[in-house]
């Protein structure tokens, strides 16, 4: 079963997920399922006391930690 969902997003938002979109050759719907699998992950590590970031591969040093979601 899938759900069907109406979005209003901002013109400056809706140009970025195009061309993220157009960059992974793939479509705005897997771009919003993803960032919302995203999401959820996010929130699911805080509840259990994580911290989401972006990490660097080689140092494995965290750059940015990823705060307000």
């Amino acid at each position: 079963m899938s759900v069907r969902l109406n979005l209003v997003l901002s013109d400056e938002l809706n140009r970025e997920i195009d061309k993220a979109a157009a960059d992974s050759e793939t479509n705005k719907s897997e771009i919003l399922r993803k960032a919302l699998q995203l999401y959820l992950a996010a929130r699911d590590g805080k509840q259990r006391g994580l911290k989401l970031g972006l990490v660097e591969p080689k140092t494995e040093k965290l750059q940015t930690e990823i705060i307000g979601l």
